[in-house]
C-alpha cells in the first residue's frame, strides 16, 4: 500500500472512530440508529413529495418533549443526586421510542428543551426539572442528527430549541454563547436551512435541519434577530394556550397558529375520560382550522401546530395517560388515528404527539400516505 493510500485509510479511521465516539455520547438522548426498513412507508417518505411542496403545506408528525423516551424510574434515581428527590418518572416521560427511532417511524419534528448540564459548561436536556442525561449535549445530539441525514437526503428535520424555564437552570450570557456557537459552528453551517422568517420549500430543506426559535437572544453583544429558522418567541407563548397567535415575519406577514392546552380545561377532579375529550376537542378544533383556511387575513403562508400531548397534574392524570388512555376510556392516540384517517387529504400542519408508536397507523395517518 503506498503512503498515499495509507495517509487516506487513516483519516477515514480517525473520522470514524471520532463520529463512533460522539454517537456513544449522544445514545442517552439521540438513540441508536438500526436503520430503517426500505420498505417502510415512512422511513424516507418525503422523498414522495415534489421540491415545489411547502413546509407550511405539508402534514408534519413531530414527538412532544422527544427526549424523554429513556427517562425510567431507574434513570431518575440514577440522576437523583443532581436533581434532588422530584414526582415520579411517569410525570415527565413523554416517549418510549428515540429519536433515531422516531426519525425512521416517519417523525420529522422535535421538540428539544434545554438546560445546563452539571458543571455549567454544557448543555444538555430536560423535561422540568427531570435531567434527563448530566453529559450528553446538544452538540452531539445534532451530530448524530446530522449523520442521519446524510443517509436520508430526501427528508428534512424541523427542531424546535428552547430553554427548559422549569429546569430551575439558569439562562445567562454563557448558556447564549454556547447555544449561539453549537448552532453556528462550520459543521451546522452545513447542515441548518439558512433562510430567515419563512420554511421554505420541501426541496430548499432535503437533507437540512429548519430551526424553531423558542428563545430569543438577550445578551450576546451584537445579538442575531434570526439568523435562521423561524422564531416563536417564548414571551408571547401563553401558557396552556388553546389559540396563540405568533407573528414570525412581518414582510411578508407570516403568523404561526399554535394550540397548546398541556392542561386540559375542564374542573379539578375530572376522570381521566372528562381530561381526554377536553384535550382532543381542543386538538381536532385547531386541526379543523389548519384544514379548512389557507390564509388569513392578509397573513401568508400560515403554518398551524397543534399539540396533541398534555397532562393534568391536578387530577394525577400522567401523560401516558392522556395519550395511551386506561381501562375505562380510549387515549389521544387511539382517538386520533380515525379522525386523521377519516380527514386524509387535508392540511394538518405540525402535530406533536406522545407515545405515537401505541398506534403504528397514526404517523401514516397524519401524513396522509
Amino acid at each position: 500500500m503506498s503512503s498515499d493510500a495509507q495517509s487516506s485509510t487513516l483519516r477515514e479511521y480517525l473520522a470514524k472512530s471520532a463520529l463512533d465516539e460522539i454517537l456513544d455520547r449522544a445514545a442517552p438522548i439521540l438513540g441508536r440508529d438500526p436503520g430503517g426498513s426500505p420498505s417502510s412507508p415512512t422511513c424516507d417518505w418525503m422523498a414522495k413529495f415534489p421540491d415545489h411542496t411547502k413546509l407550511v403545506d405539508m402534514n408534519l408528525p413531530g414527538t412532544h418533549d422527544a427526549a424523554t423516551w429513556d427517562y425510567s424510574a431507574a434513570r431518575q434515581a440514577e440522576l437523583i443526586k443532581y436533581t434532588g428527590p422530584i414526582r415520579d418518572s411517569v410525570f415527565f416521560r413523554c416517549q418510549e421510542r428515540s429519536l433515531l427511532q422516531a426519525l425512521n417511524d416517519g417523525i420529522r419534528v422535535f421538540d428539544l428543551r434545554l438546560g445546563y448540564n452539571p458543571g455549567n459548561d454544557t448543555i444538555g436536556f430536560y423535561h422540568g426539572v427531570a435531567m434527563l442525561g448530566p453529559t450528553t449535549t446538544l452538540q452531539d445530539v445534532l451530530y448524530g442528527l446530522y449523520h442521519w441525514l446524510v443517509a436520508h437526503p430526501s427528508e428534512t428535520i424541523l427542531v424546535s430549541i428552547n430553554q427548559e424555564e422549569g429546569s430551575k437552570t439558569l439562562y445567562d450570557r454563557k448558556f447564549e454563547e454556547i447555544l449561539f456557537a453549537t448552532l453556528n459552528n462550520d459543521v451546522g453551517k452545513r447542515f441548518w436551512l439558512p433562510a430567515a422568517g419563512e420554511l421554505g420549500t420541501l426541496g430548499a430543506a432535503r437533507a437540512k435541519l429548519v430551526l424553531l426559535q423558542r428563545f430569543t437572544y438577550q445578551f450576546l453583544s451584537s445579538p442575531p434577530a434570526n439568523p435562521f429558522g423561524i422564531h416563536l418567541d417564548a414571551a408571547q407563548w401563553t401558557p396552556n394556550g388553546g389559540n396563540i397567535n405568533l407573528t414570525y415575519n412581518e414582510t411578508p406577514k407570516r403568523v404561526a397558529y399554535i394550540q397548546d392546552t398541556f392542561m386540559p380545561l375542564v374542573p379539578p377532579h375530572s376522570s381521566a375520560d372528562a381530561n381526554i375529550t377536553s384535550k382532543f376537542q381542543a386538538v381536532t378544533g385547531h386541526l379543523e382550522k389548519a384544514m379548512s383556511r389557507r390564509s388569513e387575513g392578509e397573513v401568508e403562508e400560515p403554518l398551524y401546530i397543534s399539540f396533541a400531548s398534555a397532562h393534568a397534574n391536578a387530577d394525577l392524570i400522567t401523560p401516558n395517560v392522556i395519550a395511551l388512555g386506561n381501562a375505562s376510556t380510549a387515549g389521544m392516540n387511539e382517538r386520533l388515528l380515525p379522525w386523521f384517517k377519516n380527514n386524509k387529504g387535508n392540511r394538518f400542519g405540525i402535530v406533536f404527539l406522545d407515545f405515537y408508536h401505541s398506534e403504528p397507523e397514526l404517523v401514516a395517518a397524519i401524513i396522509g400516505l
